[in-house]
């Protein structure tokens, strides 16, 4: 019998953030995986719990597979820090630091990783921050939810319009930032990402959308969007923004799983976007993509950070054993 079928893994998804739809389909699909590798699984639909709704949800170790601002910003992890069992991803601190845009884009700056210069955006003022095209998103959001990709003044007013509406309707009007348009108005940039696990970059993949956009739908609902496994980049680039990504995720203080995001110039400059914390795992996520590249399938992904959550908590009791005397 596997060792695995000891270990009790609660699987969470869904949550109040807009991306719920990708957060059930990710759990649905991790809890599949950890059933394939041997682990017993119960798998939870949430919206907003509490430490006590928590507490009374059975398992060993939680794997809270939900992105946004709520479950992966933060909140959650607070709530999982008190639960006091082991769980998979980044501690409440880390979260919210990788969760803000413009905090993540002030570390990658200290870091010296070049980064679009960003500004938050007051809907209430009429005139552009800067010249277009700029691209104007969430602070808070992943799933591009949220973004418009500004080319002209004209664009800029009707998307100016659209986020004053919502904010005036809102009760807490979501922050968003404007940054330039890497690429300008007359090509368009190469997007790269690269995810980790444990600290290790996985190979880089080029995301090729067929209308040039990398939107919700072309990440989750259409099959149009062309992904280059290990793409032809300049000599060391690919060894260069790997590295970047380590760095920025250690200094974070993110753990076990990550995903940061890169856009690539005409001139070969490579430019940092953000890093997500518990990025998806869907059928058409990119983490699970670059790990079945290097021979790791779904199974032994989920399994592997299963197993990252039990090591790093049996550390963390013995420091604090040893911090007590004990």
């Amino acid at each position: 019998m596997s060792t695995n079928s000891a270990v009790r893994v609660l699987v969470l998804g869904g949550g109040p953030d807009a991306e719920r739809d990708v957060s059930l389909n990710s759990a649905r699909a991790i809890a599949d995986a950890l059933l394939a590798a041997g682990f017993a699984v119960e798998r939870r639909t949430i919206e907003r719990i509490t430490a006590d709704e928590l507490a009374r949800m059975p398992g060993d170790v939680v794997f809270p597979a939900l992105h946004g601002g709520w479950g992966e910003g933060g909140p959650l992890q607070d709530i999982l820090e008190s639960d006091g069992r082991p769980f998979v991803g980044s501690m409440s601190r880390a979260a919210r630091r990788a969760m803000d845009k413009i905090a993540t884009k002030f570390v990658a700056q200290e870091l010296g990783i070049a980064t679009p210069a960003a500004h938050v955006l007051d809907w209430r003022d009429p005139v552009c921050p800067m010249p277009p095209p700029v691209v104007i998103k969430p602070v808070h959001e992943g799933s591009t939810i949220g973004l418009y990709l500004c080319r002209t003044l004209e664009d800029w007013t009707d998307a100016r319009a659209t986020i004053a509406d919502e904010a005036q309707q809102a009760d807490t009007p979501r922050a968003y930032m404007i940054e330039p348009l890497v690429g300008g108005s007359g090509g368009r940039a190469r997007e790269l990402t690269v995810g980790l696990l444990d600290g290790r970059a996985l190979p880089i993949i080029e995301i090729v959308p067929a209308d040039g956009l990398y939107d919700y739908e072309a990440k989750y609902t259409r099959n149009d969007t062309r992904y280059v496994l290990d793409p032809a980049l300049p000599p060391g680039l690919a060894e260069r923004i790997k590295e970047q990504t380590v760095r920025i995720a250690r200094a974070l203080g993110v753990r076990h799983v990550a995903r940061a995001d890169f856009l690539l110039d005409d001139a070969g400059a490579a430019w940092f976007l953000e890093i997500n914390t518990m990025p998806g795992f869907t059928d058409h996520s990119l983490v699970p993509k670059a790990a079945a590249h290097m021979g790791l399938s779904m199974p032994d992904v989920c399994g592997n950070l299963v197993r990252m959550a039990l090591r790093d908590h049996a550390g963390a009791r013995g420091e604090r054993r040893a911090g007590a005397g004990v």
